[in-house]
C-alpha cells in the first residue's frame, strides 16, 4: 500500500521539478519572499490545529520549492513503531500551482520547521485545544476553545536535564508494559531531551511515575511525570496532534 502511494507522489513531485519557468522561479524564491495572497494559515495552535500522517518519505525543504536547503526528511514511523505525526502550520501555493505545507519536524535540535509538497501527506484531521506546561510552577493545564478543561501538577526534569522548552505536539499514545515505571498510560511528543528515560533515544513523553510523591517537583530526565488519577483523567481528553506549549 506504502509503494503505491509513494510511487504517485514521486511522479508528482517530478512532474512539478521540470515544470519551465515558473518552477525555476519558485526555485530562486528566498524563503522570505512568499506572498501572502499565496499562503494559508493552517494551524494558531491553540484553538484550531491541524496534522496529517506522511504519505511518502519525501525531503523537507527550509522554503516551499524543489531547490531549497534540506532540513530533514519525513518518515512514516516514530522511534516506537507508531504511525509518525506532523503537524501543519501553512500552506503555500508556489507559481507553478504546486502546494507546499508547512510542518512542524519530530527531530533534533527542538524546534525545526520545513516544508513539503502538500501531495507527500495524507488528510487533515482537526484538534481544538492547546496543552500547556508551566516548568516554574510544576503545573499542566489542557484548555479547549479558551476553556481550562483539565489541570494538574507535574514532575519536569531536573536542572541538570531540564524537560525542552518550546512548541511541540502529541506523535502518539502508548500502553506502556505491566510492571514499568511509566504508569499504564504514556503520550510521546515532538520534543527531545539531552537524555532521557524514553525508549527511542531522548523522546520526551508525558506519563506516568512509580514515585508519585515526588509530584510536584523536577525528578526526571526530561519527560513530564502525572500521578495516576490526573494521567487517567488527561488520557480521556488528550488527543493526538495536539500542539503542547512549554515554558
Amino acid at each position: 500500500m506504502r509503494s503505491s502511494r509513494i510511487i504517485g507522489v514521486v511522479a508528482c513531485v517530478l512532474a512539478v521539478g521540470v515544470a519551465g519557468g515558473d518552477a525555476r522561479a519558485a526555485r530562486s524564491a528566498p524563503p522570505g519572499a512568499l506572498s501572502p495572497a499565496a499562503l494559508t494559515k493552517l494551524s494558531n495552535e491553540r484553538t484550531l490545529s491541524r496534522w496529517a500522517n506522511p504519505e511518502a518519505e519525501v525531503t523537507v525543504r527550509r522554503s516551499p520549492a524543489p531547490g531549497a536547503r534540506r532540513v530533514g526528511r519525513l518518515r512514516f514511523d516514530t522511534e516506537d513503531g507508531v504511525s509518525e505525526v506532523y503537524l501543519a502550520l501553512r500552506e503555500y501555493k508556489d507559481p507553478s500551482g504546486q502546494v507546499w505545507v508547512e510542518v512542524r519536524l519530530p527531530a533534533r535540535p527542538n524546534g525545526q520547521k520545513g516544508w513539503v509538497p502538500r501531495a507527500a501527506l495524507g488528510e487533515y484531521h482537526v484538534v481544538r485545544s492547546v496543552l500547556r506546561i508551566d516548568r516554574r510552577s510544576l503545573q499542566a493545564r489542557l484548555v479547549r476553545r479558551g476553556k481550562v478543561i483539565w489541570r494538574a501538577r507535574v514532575g519536569v526534569g531536573k536542572p541538570s536535564t531540564p524537560t525542552p522548552a518550546g512548541r511541540f505536539y502529541v506523535r502518539e499514545r502508548l500502553v506502556p508494559a505491566a510492571g514499568t515505571i511509566y504508569g499504564k498510560l504514556a503520550f510521546g511528543l515532538s520534543a527531545y531531551a539531552s537524555v532521557s528515560e524514553w525508549p527511542g533515544g531522548g523522546v520526551v513523553g508525558i506519563h506516568g511515575t512509580n514515585k508519585p510523591a515526588l509530584i510536584p517537583g523536577r525528578p526526571s530526565a526530561g519527560c513530564i511525570r502525572l500521578r495516576a488519577d490526573d494521567l487517567r483523567r488527561l488520557g480521556r481528553l488528550l488527543g493526538i496532534g495536539t500542539p503542547v506549549r512549554i515554558t
